[in-house]
């Protein structure tokens, strides 16, 4: 267990692993342009310096050496504005008082911003190494995860891979942690995380499932990229090599899943967004943007005929007329999603080792998982 303490300015890189899986909130000093980049769970941005400061301070560390940088920091941030930095953090240890604290490389901001909250009498540890060595250390997590705890599900579109998913304890959601379902149509309102928050996440999610002890690990079949987020190379290629389960459904029950799920609740999450009817309007637009994306590999009998069932659907935008909506939702299963995917499963036949409905899965997973 991780102790702070006032006598203890900063925290072991021993100490990695703990801080991750305690969930440990953390405060980023970066920059923000270094935290939109990339960040780790449970971190929160109250840096030291703005982009332009920190901009300003590395131009002088050039031209001028460290002294000369130091000095000019220690101008940039200070008077109200030190005070409010200080104002920011002090509130959030108050509410966080388990929280630790990081720059860079654990060096010239973690030992100022620990000097000021030890002066304020809240001295709160920082972690040696800094972001540079918790990322490194998550890098190692990924490329060190062995294949064979790895078993991947399978499945057609819509036959509620993700609901399995989530009822199983030794999973790990991918497209959760990437912010994005994985088809065309699965943009969420959300941006997704950064490229390196993504692999944050994943590697954090990995230590977790370490720490259970569990027998393996249960993960959807992906293609590389979930949406514009890549699964990391050395991660991706033990999936590929992994034993398979398929999860089958029939067309009319994967049809009503995915209305609810793409239509229904997307629907209802863009109106509470954005309010009714601007929520409708960017809903409508993001479904005609969607198909518009796969125009060419769908072919232009079929992108018509799917572009005209969505809009009849669409054309009364205050309600959701089930059927309409299922209509291009079938041409484009029948025609796309469910080809594609016969091709996809062909090259993985002879890594399958369970074929069966959502009970028959979820049976065969607990007593062989």
């Amino acid at each position: 267990m991780i102790v702070a303490n006032s006598n203890q300015p900063m925290i072991s890189r021993q100490d990695y692993a703990q801080i991750f899986l305690s969930d440990r909130p953390l405060v980023d000093l970066r920059a923000p342009i270094e935290f939109v980049k990339g960040a780790f769970p449970r971190s929160v941005s109250l840096p030291l310096m703005s982009d332009d400061e920190r901009a300003k301070v590395g131009t002088c560390y050039k031209q001028n050496g460290q002294q000369a940088a130091i000095t000019l920091g220690h101008q940039l941030v200070s008077g109200e504005n030190r005070a409010q930095k200080l104002k920011d953090w002090l509130l959030f240890i108050d509410k966080n008082p388990d929280v630790l604290f990081y720059c860079f490389r654990g060096g010239l901001r973690s030992r100022v911003t620990y000097g000021w909250l030890k002066e304020a009498g809240a001295a709160v540890p920082y972690i040696e190494g800094g972001y540079k060595g918790m990322r490194q250390y998550l890098i190692e997590q990924l490329e060190s995860f062995p294949v064979k705890p790895m078993i991947l599900l399978s499945g057609m579109t819509g036959s509620g891979k993700t609901e399995v998913i989530g009822q199983l304890e030794n999973s790990i959601d991918l497209e959760q942690l990437a912010g994005h379902r994985g088809s065309s149509f699965g943009k969420q309102i959300d941006n997704q995380p950064s490229q390196i928050s993504f692999e944050n996440r994943l590697a954090v999610e990995l230590l977790k499932w370490k720490q259970k002890q569990q027998r393996q690990l249960v993960l959807e079949s992906e293609s590389r990229m979930i949406g514009r987020r890549a699964i990391p190379h050395s991660f991706f290629a033990k999936m590929k090599n992994a034993p398979r389960i398929r999860l089958v459904d029939s067309l009319d029950n994967r049809i009503a899943r995915i209305f609810r799920e793409y239509v229904e609740e997307q629907l209802a999450s863009y109106q509470s967004h954005y309010g009714e009817e601007n929520g409708t309007l960017k809903f409508s637009e993001s479904l005609f943007h969607s198909l518009d994306q796969i125009k060419k590999r769908l072919g232009g009998a079929n992108f018509s005929l799917a572009y005209k069932y969505m809009s009849d659907a669409l054309a009364s935008p205050y309600s959701v007329d089930r059927l309409k909506h299922q209509a291009w939702i079938r041409v484009l299963l029948e025609n796309y999603y469910d080809p594609l995917y016969e091709k996809h499963n062909r090259q993985f036949m002879e890594q399958t080792r369970f074929v069966g409905n959502r009970e028959q899965v979820l049976a065969w997973l607990q007593q062989n998982i």
